[in-house]
């Protein structure tokens, strides 16, 4: 790759590339592409992209280079699958502790169908999956450091020498060789040699990728609390249309695990490869997320990453600016509050969480506790009259006596005679919009 620096024009800086190695020229701009730079780099090869210019050199060459290590790290975990599979004797995966892959050998032919989906899919199918789990495979793994050969389960799931990938007593994944029967002695020590090496690697690589979660957790934190301090360009995101989601998961009463379960895995992979950037903070995990990206989807992809058995909820903040991302985040803490399993977006549901916040006004007892609605619930508590639900009908029904009435299931003169009793409790000024629009407002916030 070619930074662009130095060089007298856009257009000269992409013909630079028909003399080098490089195969990409990175230009700080915005499209469209002048005319000469599209000309240039279809006579030269080259693939042009694009950066706001508002990210420094500096952060995109850190970018460059921690991909190219990044790639390194992980060919490392591809070179040991390679070396595992010429001793044991068979093509071989390593994964982890949710069965995706990540690292495979190179020769994969006359594999099984399992094998297949699983290299293409990145992950263990879900069928093979519970095959494995009812054989005891999942259960032998967390428990023993001892490899285990599973005979052919389904026809398309054949015969597999596993073995647990450890540091200690944590499960950090598995490596499974796909054999034609019961291996020796030998080769099976072999295979949890190589299952010890890839602890080191996976710790390793773990090491790393802590910090960096450290670092874009604390970055997060201060754009939420702090934004006029925080420099929102450090974690590649826009400065403008940006969204905050939150999110809790449960796994068990009082348990924060999968809480950092969500963490782990909505920071998974390369930083700048993902929409969002997150943090956890207590037990509710916030992403900052680009408008433009479908952050409802987002939600969906991560908990299709988490057990089966996680409650998930999650509110969505509107869109921000980077300044005004602290009320993006309250916003999407009351649609959190809202939540009850699916995604709540504050753009669908301000009406809730106007009426939420009105709620907990009242709550507070900083509403008026004297008035016309103060004096029909009391009276309903006291003489067990539905005085406030015939009121909400009539005013949902924007004073419509029969349609008030169909929702209430009473005959019309049953709803005309309450209102009048009604008006013998309390004054009702219903001619008065305002008195009108506050007293739907009490009524649907004291329900």
């Amino acid at each position: 790759m070619l930074l662009g620096l130095g060089t007298p024009s856009v257009a000269a800086a992409v013909r630079l590339v028909s003399s080098t190695v490089a195969s990409a020229v990175v230009l700080h701009g915005k499209p469209p592409l002048d005319e000469r730079v599209v000309a240039a780099a279809r006579k030269s090869g080259a693939a042009v992209l694009l950066v706001d210019p508002s990210v420094p050199w500096s952060q995109l060459a850190n970018v460059t280079q921690t991909l190219v290590n990044g790639g390194t790290r992980t060919g490392d975990l591809f070179g040991l699958a390679d070396v595992i599979a010429g001793v044991v004797g068979g093509p071989v995966t390593i994964e982890d502790q949710q069965s995706r892959v990540l690292a495979y050998s190179y020769r994969q032919e006359d594999v099984d169908p399992v094998r297949v989906q699983t290299i293409l899919g990145r992950r263990v199918p879900e069928e093979a999956r519970r095959a494995l789990d009812e054989f005891g495979v999942f259960t032998h793994l967390a428990s023993s450091d001892e490899p285990i050969f599973v005979p052919k389960l389904t026809p398309q799931l054949g015969n597999r020498l596993v073995a647990a990938v450890r540091a200690g007593r944590e499960l950090l994944g598995s490596v499974w060789v796909e054999v034609t029967g019961p291996v020796d002695a030998a080769r099976s020590a072999a295979l949890v040699d190589g299952a010890r090496t890839a602890a080191l690697h996976l710790l390793r690589s773990r090491a790393s990728t802590d910090l960096e979660r450290q670092a874009e957790a604390d970055l997060v934190i201060r754009l939420l609390d702090q934004p006029e301090s925080a420099d929102v360009a450090r974690l590649g995101l826009p400065s403008a249309d940006l969204r905050v989601i939150a999110v809790q998961a449960h796994a068990g009463e009082g348990e924060h695990g999968a809480a950092v379960l969500a963490f782990q895995r909505a920071t998974a992979g390369f930083g700048w490869s993902r929409p969002g950037r997150s943090a956890l903070f207590g037990n509710v995990l916030y992403t900052i997320i680009p408008a433009a990206d479908d952050a409802v989807a987002w939600v969906r992809s991560l908990v299709r990453e988490l057990p089966a058995e996680a409650t998930v909820l999650a509110g969505i903040g509107g869109p921000a600016e980077a300044t005004q991302l602290p009320t993006s985040r309250q916003e999407a803490d009351e649609c959190l509050a809202l939540s009850t399993g699916v995604p709540v977006v504050y753009d669908d549901a301000w009406a809730q969480v106007l009426l939420h916040r009105l709620a907990a006004v009242a709550e507070a007892g900083r509403l008026p506790t004297r008035g016309p609605i103060s004096n029909i619930l009391r009276h309903d508590a006291e003489y067990g009259t539905q005085y406030a639900t015939t009121l909400r009908a009539w005013l949902t029904a924007q004073g419509d006596v029969r349609a008030a009435a169909r929702e209430l299931n009473v005959h019309p003169n049953t709803l005309r005679y309450r209102m009048q009793k009604m008006s013998e409790v309390t004054p009702l000024p219903l001619d008065d919009p305002d008195q009108r629009l506050a007293m739907a407002i009490a009524l649907q916030i004291t329900r």
